[in-house]
């Protein structure tokens, strides 16, 4: 097949090319090899890489927002940023690349880079170096933390009591759980500024209020109890809006699992069982089931006692009948008869009793 000559509108040289041979597009697509490759870049890579990272939490700056990325180190970060900033020729054909990492310091890496394709049917290569350098700042999120910035306010608080530290430190991970969560799913504004506890309860301030009245209301579906919020003006913003702060309590029941409670209804101590709802339990003289009735709820009027943790294994000397029991006192090992609740197996060798100011109980050997 014949060849169609054509020049070079640049030097004037004859250009071959088969009649049916397709021209690339653009200005230069009519140049000669020689001229075509005198000016021709296979690679366009700037010169240097910058690229913000929080001191604080390590998130990367991608534009205006910050992008948490869970790094160990900023390698992989380094390769996406100079993935994002390269420019390879649109006539190149059949391109590969491979990096090489260089860590220079703690907040240089040198990437090497090596490009070979081909173009007119000729094979290039070309190699590039691109400093990355990593600047370390502070992102939004790192910034409203250190300037104590919140809009709710959990405080955990109980009923006639303080909450226990293993209460205030349940509910603390509760917390932590829920705005856990939320980063998970990339909302960078959920944070918890501080965490206090003090001799009434625990103080929590959040980030958001919708997310501090879901802690509270998570806090009360695992413990039981009641959530309470009171507005306050916090400021305005640039249009004259009121911005409020919510105050936002957690209020534990009086009574939990494992207190056995004196109440006031005649009928002999429970152990409670559980606080959601109304309160419920076993009477340990009988072993009947007990429930506050809805008035009461889950503070019915009584007394704790004791807690579970508080009894003591004892000798079962006999069984007197279908409501009382012979038990070794645990502090003066005398024989004491005491009510036979119907949970106690009477063919055990010993059982759990409790000593209080309303006298021994048998208690289960477990809360169900």
């Amino acid at each position: 097949m014949s060849e169609t000559r054509q020049f070079c509108p640049r030097c004037g040289d004859p250009v071959e090319r088969a009649p049916d041979a397709a021209l690339p597009d653009g200005p230069d697509a009519r140049l000669c090899d020689d001229c075509y490759f005198t000016e021709f870049e296979l690679v366009d890579a700037p010169d240097r890489i910058e690229v913000g990272v929080c001191s604080g939490c390590g998130a990367v700056q991608r534009g205006n927002r910050w992008v948490d990325v869970a790094a160990d180190d900023y390698t992989d970060v380094a390769v996406d940023e100079l993935v994002e900033r390269l420019g390879v020729h649109v006539d190149a054909r059949e391109v590969t690349w491979g990096v090489e990492p260089e860590q220079v310091d703690e907040n240089t890496i040198r990437m090497h880079a090596t490009f070979t394709g081909f173009i007119r049917e000729t094979p290039l290569q070309a190699e590039v170096t691109v400093p990355v350098y990593i600047a370390r700042g502070t992102c939004d999120r790192c910034g409203r933390i250190a300037g104590d910035y919140w809009n709710a306010l959990v405080q955990v608080r109980a009923r006639n009591r303080a909450p226990t530290p293993a209460e205030m430190e349940r509910a603390e991970e509760i917390a932590e759980s829920y705005i856990a969560e939320r980063e998970a799913k990339g909302d960078r504004n959920a944070f918890i500024t501080s965490v206090a506890r003090e001799e009434g309860g625990l103080n929590m301030k959040i980030s958001a209020n919708q997310m501090g009245e879901a802690i509270a209301h998570r806090i009360v579906r695992e413990f039981g109890g009641e959530v309470s919020a009171a507005e306050t003006l916090a400021t305005e913003d640039g249009d004259g809006n009121e911005l409020y702060r919510v105050t936002f309590v957690a209020r534990l029941p009086e009574f939990t699992p494992g207190d056995v409670v004196a109440l006031d209804d005649g009928d002999g101590p429970v152990l409670v069982t559980s606080a959601h709802g109304n309160l419920k339990g076993r009477r340990v003289e009988t072993g009947a089931r007990y429930e506050a009735s809805h008035e009461e709820g889950i503070a019915p009027d009584g007394r704790k006692l004791a807690d579970r943790s508080d009894a003591e294994p004892t000798t079962l000397v006999a069984v007197e009948d279908d409501h009382a029991v012979q038990v070794l006192d645990p502090e003066t090992y005398e024989p004491k008869t005491v009510p036979r609740p119907d949970y106690m197996d009477p063919d055990a060798q010993e059982v759990l009793v409790l000593k209080s100011r309303a006298g021994l109980h048998v208690l289960p050997e477990s809360d169900e």
